[in-house]
């Protein structure tokens, strides 16, 4: 379950302001995901299978198709000013940094989530509005599981795509049901039909 962590919730030092990516490096590694949301410490169980092999598959898709100087990665942090967010997956621009906590958000040009039963609050609604503050370019929206508003005869999975408008917010640009295929434009050009993505 996801959910900020309090002095009952934890085995280490509790912070009394607002958490920050540096003190993540202080976090014991226990099998735990551990991200920095508007200064609160959130932590998520490991995904399942199913939501991991999507990232997977993805991944491995977007790294093949994408121009050179473009990079995917799967599972780490962004790093947004004192906050870290950690997308299921990321494409960016330049160099990964190998060796620093994070991606500087300067270089990202898609963040994706994938959405999972303890993550639904983040992954509709706080992680767009920090990503389109940061912004970043693009968002993708994965639902895998059964939702409230989900058309009639709308096969998982769904992917909603977003576009960073002029006014700084996301504006949805696609909803593509499983079965039906879609070339993006942005970052770069990619098609894809969702139900490829559960293979």
């Amino acid at each position: 379950m996801s959910m900020p962590l309090s002095e009952s919730s934890m085995d280490f030092p509790v912070k009394p302001d607002r958490w920050t990516a540096a003190d993540l490096d202080h976090l014991p590694e226990n099998g735990m995901r551990y991200e920095v949301l508007n200064g609160q410490l959130v932590v998520n169980a490991a995904p399942k299978p199913r939501h991991q092999r999507l990232i997977k598959w993805l991944d491995r898709t977007l790294d093949d198709v994408a121009p050179k100087g473009y990079f995917s990665i799967a599972g780490v942090g962004v790093l947004i000013g004192e906050d870290e967010p950690i997308p299921d997956l990321v494409v960016g621009v330049g160099d990964i940094p190998m060796d620093d906590r994070g991606i500087p958000v300067s270089q990202v040009v898609l963040a994706v989530e994938v959405v999972s039963a303890s993550t639904t609050m983040q992954d509709r609604l706080v992680k767009p509005l920090l990503y389109a503050e940061a912004g970043i370019p693009n968002y993708w929206r994965i639902e895998i599981n059964p939702f409230k508003g989900r058309l009639p005869g709308e096969d998982l999975p769904v992917l909603f795509a977003y576009a960073r408008g002029d006014d700084g917010e996301y504006q949805l640009t696609n909803r593509v049901a499983a079965g039906t295929s879609v070339t993006f434009k942005s970052p770069f050009e990619f098609a894809v039909d969702p139900a490829a993505l559960m293979r």
